[in-house]
Protein backbone atom coordinates (compact mmCIF):
# COMPACT_ATOMS: atom_id res chain seq x y z
CA UNK A 1 0.00 0.00 0.00
CA UNK A 2 1.32 3.43 -0.87
CA UNK A 3 2.19 5.71 2.01
CA UNK A 4 -0.27 8.52 2.51
CA UNK A 5 -0.11 12.08 3.79
CA UNK A 6 -2.21 13.01 6.79
CA UNK A 7 -4.96 14.32 4.49
CA UNK A 8 -5.15 10.97 2.66
CA UNK A 9 -3.34 11.82 -0.59
CA UNK A 10 -0.82 9.15 -1.71
CA UNK A 11 2.83 10.24 -1.62
CA UNK A 12 3.59 8.35 -4.81
CA UNK A 13 6.35 10.65 -6.07
CA UNK A 14 8.72 9.95 -3.17
CA UNK A 15 11.72 7.63 -3.43
CA UNK A 16 13.42 5.66 -0.69
CA UNK A 17 16.08 8.37 -0.69
CA UNK A 18 13.39 10.98 -0.04
CA UNK A 19 12.06 8.99 2.91
CA UNK A 20 15.56 8.67 4.38
CA UNK A 21 16.09 12.42 3.95
CA UNK A 22 12.80 13.08 5.74
CA UNK A 23 13.81 10.90 8.69
CA UNK A 24 17.19 12.64 8.90
CA UNK A 25 15.49 16.04 8.83
CA UNK A 26 13.20 15.13 11.73
CA UNK A 27 16.10 13.71 13.73
CA UNK A 28 18.08 16.92 13.17
CA UNK A 29 15.21 19.16 14.22
CA UNK A 30 14.31 17.02 17.24
CA UNK A 31 17.93 17.09 18.42
CA UNK A 32 18.18 20.90 18.38
CA UNK A 33 16.30 21.19 21.68
CA UNK A 34 15.80 24.58 23.28
CA UNK A 35 13.09 27.07 22.48
CA UNK A 36 10.47 27.24 19.76
CA UNK A 37 12.69 29.78 18.00
CA UNK A 38 15.64 27.36 18.07
CA UNK A 39 13.47 24.57 16.69
CA UNK A 40 12.06 26.86 14.00
CA UNK A 41 15.54 28.00 12.95
CA UNK A 42 16.68 24.38 12.67
CA UNK A 43 13.56 23.39 10.74
CA UNK A 44 13.72 26.18 8.15
CA UNK A 45 17.38 25.38 7.50
CA UNK A 46 16.66 21.65 7.13
CA UNK A 47 13.58 22.17 4.94
CA UNK A 48 15.56 24.31 2.50
CA UNK A 49 17.81 21.28 1.97
CA UNK A 50 14.97 18.77 1.64
CA UNK A 51 13.16 21.05 -0.84
CA UNK A 52 15.45 23.59 -2.51
CA UNK A 53 14.30 27.18 -2.05
CA UNK A 54 15.76 30.66 -2.11
CA UNK A 55 13.92 31.77 1.05
CA UNK A 56 12.44 29.45 3.68
CA UNK A 57 10.50 30.78 6.68
CA UNK A 58 8.28 29.89 9.57
CA UNK A 59 5.45 32.38 9.14
CA UNK A 60 3.28 33.09 12.20
CA UNK A 61 0.20 34.98 11.05
CA UNK A 62 -2.31 36.72 13.31
CA UNK A 63 -5.56 36.25 11.42
CA UNK A 64 -7.31 39.11 13.21
CA UNK A 65 -4.72 41.81 12.51
CA UNK A 66 -3.33 40.40 9.27
CA UNK A 67 0.22 40.77 10.59
CA UNK A 68 2.88 38.12 10.77
CA UNK A 69 6.13 37.24 12.47
CA UNK A 70 8.80 35.55 10.34
CA UNK A 71 11.70 33.29 11.32
CA UNK A 72 13.67 32.47 8.22
CA UNK A 73 16.75 31.73 6.21
CA UNK A 74 18.73 33.45 4.88
CA UNK A 75 18.62 35.90 7.78
CA UNK A 76 17.37 39.33 6.77
CA UNK A 77 16.01 38.15 3.43
CA UNK A 78 12.60 39.64 4.30
CA UNK A 79 12.87 43.10 5.84
CA UNK A 80 10.37 45.28 7.68
CA UNK A 81 9.22 47.03 4.49
CA UNK A 82 8.74 43.66 2.80
CA UNK A 83 6.62 42.39 5.70
CA UNK A 84 4.54 45.57 5.56
CA UNK A 85 3.95 44.96 1.84
CA UNK A 86 2.85 41.39 2.57
CA UNK A 87 0.51 42.57 5.34
CA UNK A 88 -1.25 44.95 2.96
CA UNK A 89 -2.38 41.99 0.85
CA UNK A 90 -2.67 39.40 3.61
CA UNK A 91 -6.29 38.41 3.05
CA UNK A 92 -5.85 38.25 -0.73
CA UNK A 93 -2.98 35.76 -0.50
CA UNK A 94 -3.96 32.44 -2.15
CA UNK A 95 -2.17 30.40 0.52
CA UNK A 96 -3.87 32.26 3.38
CA UNK A 97 -7.22 31.77 1.70
CA UNK A 98 -6.60 28.07 1.17
CA UNK A 99 -5.23 27.20 4.61
CA UNK A 100 -6.95 29.74 6.90
CA UNK A 101 -10.30 30.34 5.20
CA UNK A 102 -10.95 27.03 3.44
CA UNK A 103 -8.95 24.98 5.99
CA UNK A 104 -7.38 23.12 3.12
CA UNK A 105 -5.02 20.32 4.21
CA UNK A 106 -1.37 19.73 3.50
CA UNK A 107 1.29 21.54 1.53
CA UNK A 108 -0.16 23.86 -1.11
CA UNK A 109 1.42 25.85 -3.93
CA UNK A 110 0.21 29.25 -5.05
CA UNK A 111 -0.12 27.72 -8.52
CA UNK A 112 -2.51 25.11 -7.09
CA UNK A 113 -4.96 27.97 -6.54
CA UNK A 114 -4.01 30.54 -9.19
CA UNK A 115 -2.22 30.01 -12.53
CA UNK A 116 1.11 31.83 -12.46
CA UNK A 117 0.26 33.81 -15.60
CA UNK A 118 -2.63 35.37 -13.69
CA UNK A 119 -0.92 35.61 -10.32
CA UNK A 120 1.99 37.64 -11.69
CA UNK A 121 -0.45 40.42 -12.61
CA UNK A 122 -1.89 40.63 -9.08
CA UNK A 123 -1.25 43.48 -6.65
CA UNK A 124 0.23 40.97 -4.19
CA UNK A 125 2.83 39.85 -6.70
CA UNK A 126 3.70 43.40 -7.81
CA UNK A 127 3.92 44.83 -4.31
CA UNK A 128 5.53 41.93 -2.46
CA UNK A 129 6.90 39.04 -4.50
CA UNK A 130 8.52 41.15 -7.18
CA UNK A 131 10.32 43.27 -4.59
CA UNK A 132 11.85 40.21 -2.86
CA UNK A 133 12.73 38.54 -6.18
CA UNK A 134 10.41 35.54 -5.79
CA UNK A 135 7.96 33.99 -8.27
CA UNK A 136 6.61 30.87 -6.58
CA UNK A 137 5.73 29.78 -3.04
CA UNK A 138 4.45 26.71 -1.24
CA UNK A 139 3.18 26.61 2.35
CA UNK A 140 3.05 23.74 4.84
CA UNK A 141 0.67 24.55 7.72
CA UNK A 142 1.50 23.23 11.17
CA UNK A 143 -1.18 25.09 13.14
CA UNK A 144 -4.48 26.59 11.98
CA UNK A 145 -7.27 27.90 14.17
CA UNK A 146 -9.58 30.90 14.28
CA UNK A 147 -6.81 33.17 15.57
CA UNK A 148 -3.59 31.98 14.04
CA UNK A 149 -2.05 30.42 10.95
CA UNK A 150 1.45 29.00 11.42
CA UNK A 151 3.15 27.66 8.30
CA UNK A 152 6.52 26.81 6.91
CA UNK A 153 6.76 28.72 3.63
CA UNK A 154 9.27 27.99 0.87
CA UNK A 155 9.91 30.51 -1.92
CA UNK A 156 11.57 30.17 -5.31
CA UNK A 157 12.56 32.28 -8.24
CA UNK A 158 11.99 31.11 -11.79
CA UNK A 159 10.64 27.60 -11.26
CA UNK A 160 7.59 26.26 -9.47
CA UNK A 161 7.59 23.51 -6.87
CA UNK A 162 7.02 19.98 -8.14
CA UNK A 163 4.68 17.26 -6.94
CA UNK A 164 7.71 15.62 -5.34
CA UNK A 165 8.45 18.83 -3.42
CA UNK A 166 4.86 18.99 -2.20
CA UNK A 167 4.89 15.33 -1.17
CA UNK A 168 8.23 15.70 0.63
CA UNK A 169 6.77 18.53 2.72
CA UNK A 170 3.64 16.52 3.51
CA UNK A 171 5.87 13.62 4.56
CA UNK A 172 7.40 15.67 7.39
CA UNK A 173 4.46 18.00 8.12
CA UNK A 174 2.69 16.13 10.92
CA UNK A 175 5.89 15.23 12.84
CA UNK A 176 7.13 18.84 12.57
CA UNK A 177 3.82 20.08 13.93
CA UNK A 178 4.14 17.74 16.92
CA UNK A 179 7.71 18.88 17.60
CA UNK A 180 6.65 22.54 17.54
CA UNK A 181 3.71 21.84 19.85
CA UNK A 182 5.94 19.99 22.30
CA UNK A 183 8.50 22.82 22.30
CA UNK A 184 5.79 25.40 22.96
CA UNK A 185 4.42 23.30 25.82
CA UNK A 186 7.86 23.09 27.42
CA UNK A 187 8.31 26.87 27.17
CA UNK A 188 4.92 27.57 28.74
CA UNK A 189 3.28 24.50 30.30
CA UNK A 190 -0.51 24.44 30.58
CA UNK A 191 -1.72 26.15 33.72
CA UNK A 192 -3.87 24.49 36.33
CA UNK A 193 -7.65 24.75 36.67
CA UNK A 194 -9.52 28.02 37.02
CA UNK A 195 -8.52 31.39 35.48
CA UNK A 196 -4.98 30.09 34.81
CA UNK A 197 -6.30 27.61 32.26
CA UNK A 198 -7.01 30.40 29.76
CA UNK A 199 -4.87 30.05 26.66
CA UNK A 200 -2.19 32.65 26.08
CA UNK A 201 -1.63 33.99 22.58
CA UNK A 202 1.66 33.34 20.81
CA UNK A 203 2.90 36.87 21.58
CA UNK A 204 1.82 36.56 25.23
CA UNK A 205 3.77 33.30 25.52
CA UNK A 206 6.80 35.05 24.03
CA UNK A 207 6.50 37.87 26.55
CA UNK A 208 6.15 35.37 29.40
CA UNK A 209 9.15 33.40 28.14
CA UNK A 210 11.40 36.47 28.27
CA UNK A 211 9.88 37.54 31.56
CA UNK A 212 10.90 34.20 33.04
CA UNK A 213 14.40 34.79 31.65
CA UNK A 214 14.65 37.95 33.78
CA UNK A 215 14.25 40.52 31.00
CA UNK A 216 12.85 43.99 31.66
CA UNK A 217 9.89 45.41 29.75
CA UNK A 218 12.28 47.43 27.58
CA UNK A 219 14.45 44.36 26.95
CA UNK A 220 11.40 42.35 25.91
CA UNK A 221 10.19 45.16 23.64
CA UNK A 222 13.57 45.25 21.90
CA UNK A 223 13.59 41.47 21.47
CA UNK A 224 10.05 41.39 20.06
CA UNK A 225 10.22 44.57 18.01
CA UNK A 226 7.61 46.55 19.96
CA UNK A 227 7.52 49.32 22.58
CA UNK A 228 7.80 48.68 26.32
CA UNK A 229 4.26 50.06 26.67
CA UNK A 230 3.00 47.34 24.33
CA UNK A 231 4.83 44.78 26.47
CA UNK A 232 3.08 46.17 29.55
CA UNK A 233 -0.29 45.76 27.84
CA UNK A 234 0.56 42.14 27.04
CA UNK A 235 1.53 41.64 30.69
CA UNK A 236 -1.78 42.99 31.91
CA UNK A 237 -3.64 40.50 29.71
CA UNK A 238 -1.36 37.70 30.91
CA UNK A 239 -2.10 38.56 34.55
CA UNK A 240 -5.84 38.41 33.89
CA UNK A 241 -5.65 35.11 32.01
CA UNK A 242 -3.41 33.48 34.63
CA UNK A 243 -5.34 34.93 37.57
CA UNK A 244 -2.31 36.63 39.14
CA UNK A 245 -1.24 40.18 39.98
CA UNK A 246 2.56 40.26 39.76
CA UNK A 247 5.37 39.35 37.38
CA UNK A 248 6.77 36.72 39.74
CA UNK A 249 3.39 35.10 40.24
CA UNK A 250 2.85 34.95 36.46
CA UNK A 251 6.16 33.16 35.91
CA UNK A 252 5.50 30.74 38.77
CA UNK A 253 2.00 29.96 37.50
CA UNK A 254 3.35 29.32 33.99
CA UNK A 255 5.96 26.97 35.42
CA UNK A 256 3.31 25.07 37.32
CA UNK A 257 4.21 26.34 40.79
CA UNK A 258 1.74 27.81 43.28
CA UNK A 259 2.21 31.60 43.74
CA UNK A 260 2.84 32.51 47.39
Amino acid sequence: MAARASQGRPLNSLTQSDWRAGVELLQTVAACGGSVDALAASAVQALSVLVASEITTLSICDLASGRRRVIGTPAGAIGADDRAAFDRHFRAHPLVRYHADLRGPGAHRISDSVPFARFRHSALFSDYYRRIGIDHAIALPIQVDDRRLVSFVLNRQGRDFSDRDRDALDMVGAPLARLCTQAAALECPPAGPGPASALLSLREREVLHWLAAGKTDRDIGALLGCSHRTVQKHLQRIYVKLGVETRTAAVMRALGARPQ
